[in-house]
């Protein structure tokens, strides 16, 4: 039986945040003049936010609907016997006017425990950055929980994080436990598990419209950090034309770069929905019934139902992800 499913867009999920911009809406036109937009959430199924279809037959029903109903069709098969009914990824675009706090988050194990939530592993594509703008990810040396203490008590921290200047391309893997931070300047695609959860354990001392500063969480948090992990966090990648490049892949999701300057033939080969976010130009992406584009600043996301499409554009860069 023919599955009634096809490539679906979604109603952007916007959110205000101390540090936003406006950029979401002056590069990607997203329905809002806010001058403090931080966030586009494009694909989620976190509680109080979760995506509305926008094209087609569907238009209107939720993500989680979808999945409820039409499961492995969605899912595939090997995610729906492994998530069931938790869609297990968030995708988004993020502004950072100003720094973000510096933060971690916990691990599946502990997320489970404390939150009743998946942890958060993600991934990080910048896809616009001002002169000298940076993003902080992990240590800029060795470090063990007594060394972090002690910078943390002593109002040192930022001497021990890395700080990475970033342009446009620029991509970086976040594992759970890892420290990091998105700079002033800084647009960039996040792909990460569904999870909202976060520990902030410094805000650099900012206060809200009513002076008041934004909660930490270091009593919590200390437990969440890994001082173990390598220092692999930077990702290198291919950008061969017309195929799908890795970029990264892990037990959560795999994410390819693909540019696009003709027409490709596409077969989902691996049993999962696939998520494309575009990031520069724009795509069209056609089936046997229906041709949708999606331009920069845009995403979509295709049920493992659809085996076979098409993907054409005269100059398009896409992420590809699949779980």
């Amino acid at each position: 039986m023919k599955s009634s499913l096809y490539p679906l867009k979604f109603q952007p999920i916007l959110k205000d945040k101390i540090w936003g911009g406006s950029k979401l809406h002056e590069y990607f036109n997203k329905a809002s003049e806010s001058k403090v937009l931080g966030e586009s959430w494009e694909i989620s199924t976190v509680p109080e936010a979760v995506s509305i279809v926008s094209n087609g037959a569907l238009s209107g029903q939720s993500l989680q609907d979808l999945v409820n109903e039409h499961q492995s069709a969605l899912l595939g098969e090997k995610n729906w016997e492994r998530f069931g009914k938790a869609f297990p990824l968030l995708i988004k675009f993020i502004d950072a006017k100003q720094d973000l706090s510096i933060q971690l988050h916990p691990n599946d194990e502990l997320a489970k425990k404390r939150h009743n939530s998946f942890g958060k592993t993600e991934m990080w594509y910048v896809m616009q950055a001002d002169e000298a703008a940076n993003l902080i990810v992990g240590f800029n040396k060795k470090v063990n929980k007594e060394i972090y203490l002690k910078h943390l008590d002593e109002k040192r921290l930022t001497k021990i994080l890395n700080f990475d200047t970033v342009k446009e391309g620029d991509t970086y893997f976040i594992e759970a436990g890892r420290v990091h931070a998105i700079g002033a300047g800084v647009l960039l695609a996040e792909i990460q598990q569904t999870s909202d959860v976060t520990y902030r354990v410094y805000d650099w001392d900012r206060v809200d419209a009513n002076g008041k500063e934004r909660e930490l969480h270091n009593d919590i948090a200390i437990d969440a950090f890994d001082f173990n992990m390598e220092d692999d966090y930077r990702v290198s990648y291919k950008k061969d034309k017309n195929v799908s490049n890795t970029m990264v892949t892990c037990p959560y999701f795999t994410t390819n770069f693909i540019t696009i300057d003709s027409k490709i033939e596409k077969h989902n080969q691996w049993d999962s929905f696939l998520i494309y976010m575009c990031v520069d130009g724009d795509v069209e992406i056609i089936t046997d019934s229906i041709t949708i584009k999606i331009s920069k600043g845009e995403t979509i996301l295709i049920p493992a139902a659809v085996k076979d499409f098409s993907l054409k554009s005269e100059y398009g860069k896409l992420l590809e992800v699949y779980v």
